[in-house]
């Protein structure tokens, strides 16, 4: 791909005049510091593997009599050998089951008692440990929120006094009602406001689902009468031409404008069950990642009025729901919509009964073929959509249940809570131990007749210990840096991390990847041979100097192209950028491209060191080397964006060679905070060690913040091809701080 001029008129204002403001560098949002890395729950180093298993008899009441015999686990399918058990019971006799009275609940508990063969069970672990649970409320309808309100205040009758509660809202983002707490009023409290805070009026699941339906079945009443009217339609009809259409009159132009009408408001739903589905999963992986800190088996009760997952949402779900099973975290839903006048199932068949008819009727117009690809689509994702599928996917997963056609939960929550206090911890080391990044199935079965087992369903194949939860889509790519032995390199890709001093103990660190366009495998997609698809993640695991992860930066790029227009789409470059705000420090990044399609992946690793520094003493950036800049409108500059120097924004060299016949300059760019009178700065040119060319520079006065900015080109037809390094050296007084570019070559 052919490098572009960086002296253009824009470079040569940008980067000569020395006093002239800052330029940037990446073309997406700088991502939130990562949290410190939490304490690993799901398994250890050794890749041992921890399960929660309740189980229950065909009445709903717990079975508290089973030993490790009784229990066999599978993973993907292969029998595994069960390495410890115990019996967890926190205040479990406290709570009689429903159908027994407390004096009977060990009799009560299971259908038979165990043979005289049998061994005993082993005696229950009361080690003080309390129960947690967090109560979410999604964003809901004022009636789903009073059901919720209703619902939760039952658990307070269920609720063991040594129970931790925390209450939160889900809006646009997580907000917390009430942290942990285990005193009764403040948790009555806290239900009470999340019942009655205002959200933002996103419409409901099933609501959505019913006006739409009105709305397309309003559209194929008005085309009915069109049809009528011209007296075609079938097949050789002519109720499709703009001549029949014209004779229709009235009729004619209000089917038209209800078409376009549901066109509108389906793109609408969409959008806004991908801002619905983004916000609920973003604030449920969030609670999980919390979790992560707390020993033991955790609970959340999630209420909501439904839960469609979006082809956008398909990952992000998958994501919280491994990391609810790392995190050993059990999610029970309720559907606050309680006993509806409407089921959503019956609703989404009637939906897809009107697409088929549309479908149906389009038969013999010249379009029907492009219009029966997006109702046969359609009905796929109604069949996803439904707001019952997500909720009951996300409670089965994970080892809870779904709560669903009642407006009486006592009984619900006297089952969670009674799951929170009594259950069976299974450990094994798995048959498979190696970090594939794959989902391993896992299924326990019991040896006795007529009960229920509830237990998380599988794990991705990762290290445990990381920075933040491991998302569906970061799995493979993670497993490849988890491997060992020789980094692959299944095609070529540049990784870049600079530093940029700030005011505060951290510093901010952007992080470039640039992956060739044409090193990427593009296939046939399935329901559309004319385009072709790839899917290529992104990962960026920053370590410490004890090999810890204390962040970790992604991306998954899911690319369509036609295939007629495909050497064009592959002539691109993708570039990632990311930032973390790391403290001072020795680092490695390692990043890693993962093609999916191909199955191949590359790896880079580059040490980082963070300087100490702050108000009382010099600070430098990286050195940076420009490969081009872009001009940015005032309105969507990023203030905090370090790559920024005036109204450009800088983008730095990748590693690609500077071509005299292309370039004439070579562009370069740093800022630093210096205190003291004196700034100068040194700027050396090495090659094989040795200095060739140096140049005293007078830095520009420091901005409002502080922050001095300089950039500045070197003439490329000095430099003859070969391989050098640009240093430079901030003079403040008698300290010397320095910063070296990465090595670069030049070429003809």
């Amino acid at each position: 791909m052919k490098k572009p001029d960086p002296l253009t008129a824009l470079i040569l204002a940008a980067l000569l005049a020395v006093a002239a403001p800052p330029v940037a560098a990446g073309a997406q949002e700088p991502e939130a510091e990562e949290p410190p890395p939490p304490a690993a729950t799901f398994g250890i180093t050794t890749g041992a593997v921890a399960l929660d298993v309740v189980v229950r008899d065909k009445k709903g009441r717990l079975v508290k009599d089973l030993t490790a015999e009784h229990f066999d686990v599978y993973e993907d399918g292969e029998k595994q050998h069960v390495d410890s058990f115990a019996v967890v019971a926190r205040g479990v006799e406290g709570l009689p089951d429903d159908e027994a009275p407390e004096a009977s609940v060990a009799a009560a508990t299971t259908p038979a008692g165990p043979s005289p063969a049998e061994p005993a069970p082993p005696a229950p672990q009361t080690d003080g440990t309390p129960a947690v649970l967090a109560l979410v409320f999604d964003r809901m309808s004022t009636e789903g929120r009073d059901m919720a309100r209703k619902a939760a205040l039952t658990y307070l009758s269920a609720r063991h006094h040594t129970d931790f509660v925390a209450v939160f809202s889900i809006d646009l983002a997580l907000h917390t009602v009430q942290s942990f707490t285990n005193e009764p009023a403040r948790i009555r409290h806290a239900i009470a406001l999340a019942a009655t805070q205002a959200a933002t009026p996103f419409t409901s699941s099933a609501d959505q689902v019913v006006a739409l339906q009105t709305l397309e079945g309003r559209a194929l009443e008005a085309e009915a009468r069109v049809t009528a009217t011209t007296g075609g339609g079938g097949p050789g009809g002519t109720s499709g031409s703009a001549a029949a259409r014209a004779l229709a009159g009235g009729a004619a132009v209000e089917a038209d404008f209800m078409s376009i009408q549901v066109d509108m408001a389906r793109s609408f739903e969409s959008l806004e069950r991908d801002q619905q589905g983004l916000a609920t999963t973003n604030s449920l992986l969030a609670l999980v990642q919390g979790f992560q800190r707390v020993p033991g088996r955790k609970t959340i009760v999630f209420f909501s009025e439904g839960m469609a997952i979006p082809d956008r949402v398909q990952a992000q779900f998958h994501s919280v729901i491994a990391a609810a099973n790392r995190a050993n975290v059990a999610i029970y839903t309720m559907d606050a919509g309680g006993l509806r006048a409407h089921s959503p199932t019956e609703e989404t068949r009637r939906q897809m009964m009107a697409a088929n008819e549309s479908r149906y009727r389009s038969l013999g117009r010249e379009d029907a073929v492009g219009l029966m690809l997006p109702d046969a689509e359609r009905n796929e994702d109604l069949l996803r959509l439904n707001p019952h599928s997500g909720l009951g996917q996300l409670a089965d997963q994970t080892g809870g249940f779904f709560i669903r056609d009642t407006n009486d939960a006592r009984g619900s929550f006297r089952r969670i809570a009674q799951d929170m206090r009594f259950h069976y911890v299974l450990g094994y080391t798995p048959t498979n131990d190696t970090y594939d990044g794959r989902f391993r199935e896992i299924s326990v079965k019991v040896a006795r007749k007529g009960v229920d087992v509830h237990s998380r369903r599988g794990y991705f194949a990762v290290q445990p210990g990381g920075s933040s939860p491991v998302r569906a889509y970061e799995a493979p790519a993670v497993a490849v840096l988890d491997r060992g032995g020789p980094p692959p390199e299944a095609f070529p890709f540049h990784a870049v991390a600079l530093t940029f001093p700030d005011d505060g103990t951290t510093a901010k660190v952007p992080v470039l990847v640039q992956v060739p366009g044409d090193a990427i495998r593009y296939e046939p997609e399935p329901s559309r041979p004319d385009s072709m698809v790839a899917d290529l993640t992104i990962v960026v695991r920053v370590r410490n100097e004890y090999r810890q992860e204390v962040a970790r930066l992604s991306q998954r790029y899911q690319l369509s192209s036609p295939a007629d227009k495909l050497e064009a789409a592959r002539a691109g470059d993708i570039l990632f950028y990311r930032e973390a705000e790391l403290p001072p420090g020795q680092y490695t990044l390692d990043a890693v491209a993962y093609d999916a399609s191909a199955s191949s992946a590359s790896v880079r690793s580059v040490p980082l060191e963070v300087s100490a520094g702050g108000a009382a003493g010099a600070q430098l950036s990286s050195l940076v080397l420009i490969d081009r800049v872009e001009r940015v409108p005032a309105e969507e500059r990023d203030s905090s964006n370090p790559l920024y120097f005036g109204e450009a924004l800088l983008y730095p060299n990748m590693g690609d060679p500077y071509r005299k016949s292309v370039a004439k300059a070579l562009g370069f760019f740093f800022s630093a905070r210096a205190p003291g009178p004196s700034r100068r700065a040194l700027l050396e040119v090495a090659r094989a060690g040795q200095v060739t060319g140096s140049l005293m520079m007078k830095l520009p006065e420091p901005d409002a913040d502080g922050r001095i900015q300089h950039a500045g080109t070197l003439p490329l037809e000095s430099f003859a091809p070969g391989e050098y390094e640009l240093r430079v050296s901030l003079l403040d007084g008698t300290r010397r701080v320095a910063a070296t570019a990465t090595p670069f070559s030049v070429a003809e």
